[in-house]
């Protein structure tokens, strides 16, 4: 074992960030209230680890990558100044009790927390070796992720363990406590986060050793067993994100990756109606079965009346089925935000300011069928709204110039992941794939969310771009 030193203390402070990372809202930290949900533990490893880096930096110690990246994000955090100062400007009436300076430092905070996810994912990830070291904590904290999913489905499911005491265990590290559906959370806040989690980080990994038969242990089993465990937690949080986005995102990667692994099966698979009858009988069987796994996860998951208004429809507009499937109240936010952009479309009106205009501009089918908008009204509510969809708070917020510069930004990552591919080494086929993985998912993703901080939406591309960034670097 290394002796300990500032020299070996960057790949440990990153092991214990990714080994942390599936805990997102972490109860101990300071200073932050009860409303401020995401709170990522591997953040603690992470303020230590960024300055550390910057001192051996200084030192010479170590040599930090500047990635091409770097340029499209400074020119959208630098416009993201700009649209803060307009909206300062415009200084909206406070709303219950928020203000929007305060809601502007906020994000701005929130902002910086997830690029330093980001910043850091690209200086710990020079080569093959850093992304053996990278995955392989990763995959670390999957298991301590499917062990606590695992305690959870053993107490909703069983006698053996009260649900009481389980609860005060999970709020020993959690803001949350057991989900009251029964619905499977993990070291995340709720279902949701969890399966978003899974899709945009621990499956493209997995999916691309599978896929690439690339592997990161000697354990040939590993990769594929962590896969099937992470989809039977994946049905049992019932997202229908989550799993939509994973189905959706894996079957396109087999499309687009897959293909020559698709016609070995196919040529397989065809030959033996044409052999002996043991090889029909196998393939029947292997039909079968296929046939059996989809009619039994369809069968688990319209247990839930949630999961089963999906194609239950009952409804003749679009409205009526938003409603229906309990979205009504995201789809609200969203128009409501969108005035805030329908005002100000250039520029926005401020990062964190586009809750000061939804509640005046919710559409009228709103304010009468979803439950939810009611207790939003409510004049005893605190809460502060939001979009719910990151790509409607950014044209609120920073108008049409700051969403172009996002999007620039996410297909300079795009670029440098697909240049990884093209060196046709095993390991970079390995990375690229996961990367085109995790990019695609969290593009979609982000259609469910509005938050900045959260790690899964900028660790995966920040690993690939340091990677690709060396590798560039190297070729010149």
């Amino acid at each position: 074992m290394k002796k300990l030193s500032l020299e070996n203390l960057p790949r440990i402070l990153w092991a214990f960030a990714m080994l942390t990372l599936p805990v997102t809202s972490f109860r101990w930290f300071p200073g932050l209230g009860e409303s401020t949900l995401v709170r990522p533990l591997a953040l603690y490893p992470l303020a230590v680890l960024l300055p550390l880096l910057l001192i051996q930096a200084w030192r010479k110690k170590v040599k930090l990558t500047w990635a091409g990246a770097f340029v499209a994000l400074g020119a959208f955090v630098l416009f993201i100044f700009f649209s803060a100062a307009i909206g300062s400007l415009i200084n909206p009436i406070p709303l219950r009790g928020q203000v929007y300076d305060g809601r502007a430092l906020r994000a701005l905070v929130t902002l910086f927390i997830g690029i330093a996810f980001f910043i850091s994912a690209v200086w710990m990830n020079k080569d093959e070796a850093d992304l053996r070291f990278t995955v392989t904590w990763i995959f670390a904290g999957l298991c301590l992720d499917l062990a606590w999913s695992g305690l959870q489905a053993f107490t909703f499911y069983t006698k053996l363990l009260d649900k009481e005491m389980v609860t005060h265990w999970q709020l020993a590290f959690s803001m949350r406590e057991l989900v009251r559906t029964n619905r499977i959370s993990g070291l995340a806040y709720e279902p949701a986060w969890l399966a978003g989690q899974l899709a945009t980080t621990f499956f493209p990994f997995l999916f691309a050793a599978v896929l690439t038969k690339y592997r990161l242990t000697p354990l040939r089993w590993l990769e594929p067993a962590l896969l099937a465990l992470s989809t039977l937690v994946l049905l049992a949080t019932y997202s229908r994100g989550g799993l939509l986005i994973t189905v959706g995102v894996s079957g396109l990667m087999f499309l687009l990756f897959g293909r020559d692994v698709l016609r070995l099966i196919w040529t397989w698979f065809i030959g033996g109606f044409r052999g002996r009858i043991t090889d029909l009988t196998l393939r029947l069987g292997m039909i079968a079965v296929l046939i059996g796994v989809v009619a039994g996860a369809v069968l688990f998951l319209g247990q839930k009346n949630y999961f089963r208004r999906l194609w239950e429809v009952n409804a003749e507009s679009l409205d009526e089925y938003l409603v229906d499937i309990n979205a009504g109240a995201r789809g609200a936010y969203s128009v409501g935000a969108l005035g805030a952009f329908s005002e100000y479309p250039l520029t926005g009106v401020g990062l964190g300011g586009s809750g000061f205009y939804i509640y005046q501009n919710l559409p009228d089918w709103s304010l009468t069928t979803v439950p939810e908008i009611a207790k939003q009204l409510n004049p005893e509510n605190k809460l502060y709204p939001n979009p719910k969809n990151l790509y409607v708070r950014l044209l609120a917020e920073t108008g049409l110039i700051g969403f172009v510069l996002f999007l620039a930004f996410q297909f300079n990552i795009l670029g440098e992941i697909l240049s990884l591919y093209m060196r046709q080494e095993p390991w970079a086929r390995f990375a690229a794939v996961a990367g085109v993985f995790a990019w695609v998912a969290i593009a979609l993703y982000n259609f469910t969310q509005d938050s900045l901080t959260t790690p899964n939406i900028w660790l995966v591309s920040g690993i690939l771009v340091g990677l690709a960034s060396i590798q560039s670097n190297k070729e010149v």
